[in-house]
């Protein structure tokens, strides 16, 4: 193509963006080749402002934590009682749906009576991850999770195999070490061990409803012990066998007994 203004043949033109002819790298600018749209080229040029697109970031819980009372070792927040409130009253509504499908007497004082050991078997077990942790002089409340709360909901339902009580957990943040994080993952189970070995010892020569009663938390805290120390993705028991395996070994073997002596001979 030839030049418009000195006729010389140019490969890759110049386009004017005024008058829209093509010039060599010579006549490329508008004083150059005498642009007839001379006007428009010395016009003061507006600012223009630079587009900015904003990302929207996705939904997200987020936690929010601050230190706890200095002159308190133990403490929960109003915040964390809601919480716990909340996930109680889930706890307790799966108990009921699955205590409603066991062969047991249906009496209000029975029904009751399961009801508050189910829900105190899951309660107790976060609460003493909570206190372990603030011993340590960490941050440690119970919250909710969406997802974890829509489970434990749905787990309501009259499904007989479908109960799975994860309402949430105890939140922790702050510097820990192995063993720490070994010693308040063996908190929870720990505890469930305790009630469960009491309730078995109240159950040998009880009678009637507090027979019932105490065989049932003997079973399901044996039951919750022995699942959560299952060495395996973020369950207490992998938190406990990688700071001590004797500790693990030892917890395991007594909440595996305290099932099958539940089951051998209560159930």
């Amino acid at each position: 193509m030839k030049c418009q203004k000195c006729g010389k043949d140019v490969f890759l033109p110049f386009r004017c963006a005024y008058c829209g002819g093509y010039f060599c790298s010579e006549h490329r600018l508008p004083e150059n080749h005498d642009c007839p749209r001379m006007e428009l080229a010395r016009a003061p040029k507006k600012e223009t402002k630079p587009i900015v697109v904003q990302k929207q970031k996705p939904y997200e819980y987020t936690i929010t934590y601050s230190p706890g009372p200095p002159s308190k070792i133990f403490w929960f927040s109003r915040r964390e009682l809601k919480h716990l409130t909340l996930g109680a009253l889930l706890v307790m509504g799966v108990g009921l749906s699955f205590i409603l499908g066991l062969s047991v007497p249906t009496r209000p004082e029975i029904l009751l009576g399961l009801a508050i050991i189910f829900t105190c078997a899951f309660l107790l077990h976060e609460i003493a991850h909570k206190l372990s942790a603030q011993r340590y002089g960490l941050w440690a409340e119970f919250r909710l999770t969406l997802f974890g709360a829509l489970i434990t909901l749905l787990s309501m339902l009259p499904f007989p195999f479908f109960k799975i009580i994860s309402p949430g957990a105890v939140m922790i943040a702050g510097a820990i070490t192995k063993k720490e994080a070994g010693k308040t993952a063996l908190a929870g189970p720990l505890t469930n061990i305790t009630l469960s070995t009491i309730f078995t010892a109240v159950a040998v020569g009880a009678s009637s409803t507090i027979y019932i009663i105490a065989v049932f938390g003997a079973w399901i805290n044996a039951i919750i012990a022995l699942f959560n120390l299952i060495p395996f993705g973020i369950m207490d028991g992998m938190k406990i066998f990688r700071w001590n395996k004797a500790a693990w070994a030892l917890a395991f073997t007594a909440s595996l007994i305290l099932t099958i002596v539940c089951y051998v001979y209560f159930l």
